[in-house]
């Protein structure tokens, strides 16, 4: 029987079954609901080595197994359909998974090859395919019998043009490396898109942000943070355990959101009394920072997010500031409407395709797919009219994304302002160099910025800032 008649042909799933090493268990039971129901895996492991108690050595094997095994999906998938003799879309998605998690370990981790493919092959039977295990058990000898380097030559020598190539060997999506091609190529830097590519698949450094007048950096028992004043770099271990992050005062936040905040709160002078609004806010981060600023200036904050689920993580996010933040929980799209003219300053961190935070949230590049783009570009410049529409007259709008894709930054920014020529299109660049603590490369970016992992250390932010007519 082949490994995708075993697996359909099966409906026992013990996947709790105890002879299946814990990490390499929590590693599939992870990547297997990142497939079946769009789970996130930073939310989901963290909990599960919790609840299994696992810690030091077997969480990290754990962690590099799960993130490691997300992140190469494509490459492993080419050596899969290689060494199978067939396209991976022939084997059932369940066997698919324990292949790519052995994959890993043979191809990028020092796991004895007989220790991978024999719990391997346990974990087949422990999702119930045990008619799957010799070919799970044949595909991953196969693997295991070249070197990495002959199974790279050979998954190359396969591909077809250079996006197709660098697609294979970066473990994107084709469809992602043109993208970001052509975001790259728009600042007239198309020259480093592999060094873009490889920067996605390095684990980035845990930032950790002190919100204003409730943490100081030097408290955070971390490093000091490359380009935001607030931001400090975890030196290891679990950032809970620091009293400041366990009590709310500081959060992991990566220093390219930290920007994206503090470009619309420090983008001039805050006046008492000052109205804003961040349309977007779940799951919570830039809120917080932004209502410690908005608290330290005499300003008041409305966070607003449409998900119920999220908005209760804005909650939490925003207990720590004092005198309280108003949370509201409806279309970001209505606000326009609902509110008119009300707030100095109002974020629109749109949703997104979520390009730019692939170092950080691998799957991604999996979860989305061109024809998502049309859609999500819609929504983000109706969010973006809500949000023009909900300024006070001379107030200030950040268009922020976490994607570089050009349809989701520069095209949909420039139908805004289409729209509403009296827009006065700030230089964002500008009032980054005030703020940061190191320069940044922005290059020529026409007032807008856009970081990059590879060029800055951060996630691919993009930050724009409108000003509305008085």
């Amino acid at each position: 029987m082949s490994g995708g008649q075993a697996a359909r042909g099966s409906s026992s799933r013990g996947r709790g079954d105890l002879r299946v090493q814990p990490a390499r268990r929590i590693a599939y039971e992870v990547i297997s609901a990142v497939r079946e129901s769009d789970s996130y895996a930073n939310l989901l492991l963290p909990a599960k080595l919790e609840r299994a108690a696992l810690h030091g050595a077997d969480a990290g094997f754990a962690t590099e197994l799960t993130y490691g095994t997300l992140r190469r999906r494509g490459y492993y998938d080419a050596v899969i359909a290689l060494a199978a003799g067939r396209a991976v879309d022939r084997i059932d998605p369940e066997v698919l998974d324990v292949l790519r998690l052995g994959a890993h370990q043979l191809l990028s981790m020092r796991v004895a090859s007989h220790a991978a493919v024999d719990e391997a092959v346990a974990q087949t039977r422990a999702i119930g395919s045990s008619g799957a295990t010799g070919f799970v058990n044949g595909v991953l000898r196969t693997i295991s019998r070249s070197t990495s380097e002959e199974w790279r030559g050979r998954a190359l020598a396969a591909t077809r043009g250079a996006d197709d190539r660098l697609a294979v060997e970066h473990s994107h999506p084709t469809w992602v490396v043109r993208a970001l091609r052509r975001a790259l190529a728009a600042e007239g830097r198309e020259g480093e898109l592999e060094a873009l590519l490889e920067a996605d698949n390095i684990a980035p450094a845990v930032n950790l942000v002190a919100l204003p007048g409730l943490a100081e950096a030097g408290e955070l028992d971390a490093g000091a943070g490359r380009h935001s004043p607030l931001a400090a770099i975890s030196t290891g271990g679990d950032p809970a355990r620091i009293p400041a992050v366990a009590e709310g005062r500081a959060r992991v936040q990566d220093e390219g959101s930290q920007l994206a905040a503090l470009a619309l709160s420090r983008a001039e002078e805050v006046r008492a009394g000052e109205r804003w609004l961040d349309l977007c806010a779940g799951p919570g981060g830039k809120a917080a920072l932004l209502a410690a600023e908005a608290a330290a200036s005499g300003a008041s904050l409305v966070a607003n997010e449409v998900v119920p689920a999220r908005a209760e993580l804005v909650r939490r996010a925003l207990a720590a500031v004092p005198g309280g933040v108003e949370v509201s929980v409806r279309d970001g799209r209505s606000w326009g409407e609902a509110a008119p003219g009300s707030f100095d300053r109002v974020l629109i961190d749109a949703p997104c395709t979520g390009l730019g935070a692939l170092r950080r949230r691998p799957e991604a590049r999996w979860r989305k797919q061109p024809r998502d783009v049309p859609a999500l570009a819609t929504l983000q410049g109706e969010l973006l009219e809500s949000g023009i529409r909900a300024a006070k007259p001379g107030g200030l709008v950040a268009y922020v994304t976490c994607s570089p894709h050009l349809a989701e930054t520069r095209v949909v920014l420039e139908t805004a302002m289409r729209r509403h020529p009296d827009l006065t299109l700030e230089d964002a660049r500008e009032v980054l160099s005030g703020i940061v603590s190191q320069p940044l490369d922005l290059g020529d970016s026409a007032g807008t910025v856009q970081l990059w992992p590879h060029r800055h250390g951060t996630d691919a932010m993009f930050i724009s800032l409108l000003r509305l007519p008085r």
